[in-house]
Formats: structure tokens, C-alpha cells, sequence
């Protein structure tokens, strides 16, 4: 996904039941990375688009917190989630809501969305499954 928390999924993953998140009602509008290539790619093959500010995104968002929910679902776990304020962004630097208005992507060229969120995230899930090692989700980074 082009946005989803470094943390989220490595903490469900290695059982933790209480997940650790900041603000959780900030939305977010989260693209698949393949569709993300796939969309540069559309970009820089579509001569109107050359020298404009073309945006790629789901034209779709989510909370925080159900994003979480949504994880632990898939995931099929129980989770609880708790507020780290540590996690929690100090007044007005949170970025309330991303929210991606993808028309001039979608209408001038053939570009479409392979994935939606749940194809998405089950993908990244499975990825992380065989990755874990890799992150460290006891450690929380600025």
C-alpha cells in the first residue's frame, strides 16, 4: 500500500494483542504499490500529462482505526487497539485526511486500479507473513 503504517501489520503478526497507533481518525486513501507503478507508467506514457501534476490514487479512503480493524479481520484476529502517545502527533502536524481525486488519471488514459483495498492488503499481509524478520514491530521510529 502506498500509505499503511510501518508498525500495524508486524504487531498483529507477531500476536501482539494490544496495537500500539497514534491519532486513528485521520483518513487515508491507500494505492496499491503495483497500481502505483503501473500508474507512473501511465503517466509517462500519456503525452497530455507531460509537465502536469497528475495524481494516482483508489479515489477511496479509510480511517485509521478501521484500517486496523479491517487488518485484524482479514487477518482473522482479536485485537485491541490502544492509543500510544508517543505515536500521537503533535498539534496541527497530522494530516487529517488523504483523500486521492484520480479523474484526470482515469479518464485520460487507460490506467485503472488492479487491486482495491482488500486484494491489497491480503497481498501485503502475505508478503509480511514470509517477511517478518525483517521489521521490528516492538520499536516505534520518527
Amino acid at each position: 500500500m502506498a500509505f499503511l503504517h510501518p508498525q500495524l501489520l508486524p504487531q498483529i503478526l507477531s500476536g501482539k494483542k494490544d496495537i500500539k497507533l497514534g491519532h486513528t481518525t485521520p483518513t487515508r486513501d491507500l494505492t496499491f504499490v503495483k497500481d502505483t507503478v503501473n500508474g507512473f507508467i501511465a503517466i509517462a506514457n500519456t503525452k497530455q500529462f507531460t509537465g502536469t501534476v497528475t495524481n494516482i490514487g483508489m479515489k477511496d479512503e479509510i480511517s485509521v482505526g478501521d484500517l486496523a480493524s479491517k487488518i485484524a479481520e482479514l487477518m482473522n484476529e482479536k485485537v485491541n487497539i490502544v492509543t500510544d502517545t508517543v505515536r500521537v502527533r503533535p498539534d496541527k502536524s497530522e494530516v487529517e485526511r488523504l483523500f486521492c481525486e484520480n479523474d484526470k488519471l482515469t479518464q485520460g488514459s487507460d490506467w485503472k486500479p488492479a487491486y482495491d483495498l482488500t486484494k491489497g492488503l491480503n497481498e501485503t499481509i502475505e508478503f509480511l507473513k514470509a517477511n517478518l524478520s525483517l521489521y521490528k514491530p516492538d520499536v516505534y521510529n520518527v
